[in-house]
């Protein structure tokens, strides 16, 4: 047992008990197990609930501190197993017992001897997920939430993204979901197949996005059901936190939200903060950090952001919830509510509200954007010629994922043999005389048809740096099942970075990111379930210029200095 259960530390913390297991039971009969961390002393005593998916002695100690910390610092901390998972009885369906399971526990928790009987929720990944929907429940003892990375709206955030399944993401975590329904079930077979491949996506075979593997043990997991469920099914609203969005807000429940430039549920917290705030509580603030969604430290793919960049949201998360849960005043949270890392100046960002000015910058080439870097370009005067540029999309050898939410490594790392390929197009500024900072969501409109009845964009957001590297800091990706000739407007994922004087911007646009997102076969049929043999090779024509003006619109905070 660490020390911090047995002794008073230097720092006025509480001691705290050894851990003790409890069980309640949902209103089905289910039965629900939780450790229970509870500081040495009378109390009473705020109680902080983590309502688990991947095991209860986990309790996203790979980004938190561990549940004693928290306890010693005043509070109940409960770290519960939810339903089928962990020693937790009933079947693990993600999104469809949360609502009523999460607003049982919290009452559960609130009666919890020596409670005041306020609740707050932490937790990241699906432990936000879970929080959002008991805030959706019958839970008027919950008092406060920090959420960080977890999904928002199942079908456009989470298992797709504008059309196109987020397949790494969904067969990845799959895997590892039907490995652990293997495990309880006492599979040792299931469980050493699937944790074979886990290491390497099994993506191989003749349908990318359904692996065998998962279709042979598909009655372990939800996922080949997900798998099967169109983006546009109203099955993703049902298990959704934004179907319930005006239900929560109106509760005003003080939030601590918490996301990562390169994390895959970037989105999400993007669209839960804007859709929640209610901004006038003086506690609830939005942090975005440089990271990918674990763990949250300074060095994120190739690049080092320094000690700034290592912030400390365990103290953070305390500091909040002493201020919501137990009333008490501090000076030492910034009064502004958003906090975001600019990755250019590497300093934090602290601003009043979201930044709303753009500059639109004109696509250019002489049409060989696709062969060579220097020959695509981004201005901000529109050209004064047409020209086209071409990608050749040939599903033998797709484009490939690199850095961002999904490469390997994932975060900034230099993509140029990436864009140096004959596949991918890439609009580059000329140096910059002066700093611009970027903080906001870009937005591309690209004038674009195809020989093929469906075609995908991946798009990327990079600066240049002086020595040449190619690091990306924002990207958006995009299904077009019926693509015809028009405009295609693609927001990029939020971002903040300072391109320094002397740096360069560049749009990279191809037609995948494979692994990340299915090979679109061009056919009109859906990526999803249709066979590899079926893809045909696309030809994208990307035209731009003052008849067919294809744009880059990126935000720009207009900020003096760089607030720590």
């Amino acid at each position: 047992m660490n020390d911090i259960s047995n002794t008073k530390d230097l720092t006025g913390r509480l001691a705290v008990l050894p851990p003790e297991t409890q069980s309640m039971h949902l209103s089905d009969g289910m039965r629900l197990d939780a450790d229970i961390y509870r500081p040495v002393g009378p109390g009473p005593y705020p109680v902080l609930l983590q309502r688990q998916a991947y095991g209860r002695r986990i309790a996203c100690t790979i980004c938190y501190a561990h549940p004693a910390w928290y306890a010693s610092h005043g509070y109940i901390v409960v770290v519960q197993d939810i339903r089928g998972r962990g020693t937790s009885e009933g079947v693990f369906r993600p999104g469809e017992n949360d609502i009523e399971d999460g607003a049982q526990a919290v009452e559960w928790a609130a009666a919890l001897e020596g409670s005041t009987g306020d609740v707050g929720m932490y937790g990241f990944s699906y432990q936000s997920y879970n929080q959002l929907l008991a805030a959706a429940g019958n839970s008027p003892s919950l008092k406060a939430i920090a959420p960080a990375m977890g999904p928002w709206d199942a079908g456009s955030t989470w298992a797709y993204e504008n059309g196109a399944l987020r397949m790494k993401q969904m067969v990845g975590w799959g895997i590892q979901i039907t490995a652990e329904a293997a495990r309880r079930a006492g599979d040792d077979e299931a469980y050493a197949a699937l944790m074979t491949v886990s290491a390497n996506l099994p993506v191989n075979g003749p349908i990318a996005a359904k692996p065998e593997i998962l279709a042979k043990y598909r009655d372990y997991s939800h996922v080949m059901d997900w798998l099967e469920t169109p983006a546009d099914s109203d099955f993703w609203a049902r298990i959704s936190p934004s179907t319930h969005a005006e239900k929560i807000k109106v509760r005003k429940l003080p939030m601590l939200v918490i996301g990562g430039w390169f994390d895959t549920h970037l989105a999400s917290t993007i669209k839960a903060w804007k859709e929640l705030s209610h901004g006038d509580d003086g506690i609830s603030r939005l942090i975005i950090g440089p990271w990918v969604h674990f763990p949250w430290v300074s060095k994120v793919g190739t690049v080092d952001f320094g000690p700034a960049a290592e912030r400390d949201t365990d103290i953070e998360h305390i500091r909040f919830f002493d201020q919501a849960l137990k009333r008490k005043p501090t000076t030492e949270i910034t009064s502004k509510p958003i906090s975001f890392f600019d990755m250019g100046a590497k300093s934090w960002r602290d601003l009043e509200s979201w930044p709303e000015d753009e500059q639109t910058f004109y696509l250019g080439s002489t049409g060989r954007a696709a062969i060579r870097a220097d020959d695509g370009t981004l201005s901000e005067q529109q050209g004064l010629l047409d020209a086209s540029d071409y990608i050749v999309h040939d599903p033998w050898r797709p484009a490939p994922v690199t850095g961002g939410c999904y490469g390997v490594p994932a975060g900034p790392v230099d993509r140029r043999i990436t864009d140096e390929r004959g596949d991918v197009l890439t609009f580059t500024t000329a140096p910059l005389q002066s700093s611009l900072t970027l903080a906001g969501e870009p937005v591309i409109e690209i004038s674009a048809t195809s020989d093929c009845p469906s075609f995908d964009l991946s798009c990327v957001l990079s600066t240049v740096t002086k020595d040449g590297r190619v690091l990306q800091i924002s990207s958006g990706y995009a299904h077009y099942r019926d693509a015809g000739e028009g405009t295609y407007t693609l927001p990029l994922t939020t971002t903040c970075s300072t391109i320094l004087a002397g740096e360069q911007l560049r749009l990279s646009i191809a037609a995948s990111d494979y692994p990340a997102h299915p090979v679109n076969p061009g056919t009109g049929e859906d990526p999803v379930s249709t066979p590899k043999t079926k893809a045909v090779v696309t030809t994208i024509c990307v035209s731009h210029g003052p008849s067919h003006s294809s744009t880059l619109r990126l935000p720009i905070a207009k900020l003096s200095g760089v607030p720590s």
